[in-house]
């Protein structure tokens, strides 16, 4: 964590690391790292809340815990951008992190690839390989979905890539 900004680091410390070395084909072991991965979250989320810097919302989307959805949103210039989150666990989790899914901004940056999938190739996943078994979903949300909403949000606003959905619904009105 050296080198890293304050709050990020302060934040990062008040997510639990994980222990358990499993993943979704690895039985009861894998219900263990849900528990796990749903204690790091709901302590992330408490933490988000309680500074008042709630931004996403997610669970699991069906009962083997290999498939997350939810909403994360953004805000830029006063205005709330919203938009759908989705990732499945890999196979090799938590070797492998989850890759990260903004589906409707899919095409709209040059730094998403293959359906909405955000790239973390260069900055987060030599972070996360470096990290295994320690980190997990909620870390991935933090180090990973955070400061790529706070780069990339700004820029596609400005440029007109996406727009508020109240201009949105204005134009269509007009």
């Amino acid at each position: 964590m050296e080198g890293w900004d304050p709050n990020t680091k302060s934040t990062l410390t008040q997510i639990p690391l994980l222990t358990m070395k499993a993943g979704p084909r690895d039985g009861a072991s894998w219900t263990q790292r849900l528990k796990e991965e749903y204690k790091a979250l709901i302590a992330y989320t408490s933490m988000n809340k309680s500074k008042d810097n709630d931004w996403f919302r997610i669970s699991a989307a069906n009962p083997e815990g290999t498939r997350w959805k939810g909403k994360c949103w953004y805000v830029h210039n006063l205005l709330k951008y919203e938009f759908d989150l989705q990732f499945d666990i890999p196979v090799t989790y938590p070797a492998t992190a989850p890759e990260l899914e903004l589906p409707e901004l899919d095409g709209k940056t040059e730094k998403m690839y293959r359906g909405g999938k955000i790239c973390l190739t260069v900055h987060f996943k030599p972070l996360w390989a470096k990290n295994c078994p320690r980190f997990g979903i909620a870390h991935a949300l933090c180090l990973g979905l955070a400061p790529w909403l706070a780069a990339e949000i700004p820029v596609l606003v400005d440029s007109g890539m996406i727009k508020h959905k109240d201009d949105v619904a204005t134009s269509s009105e007009s």
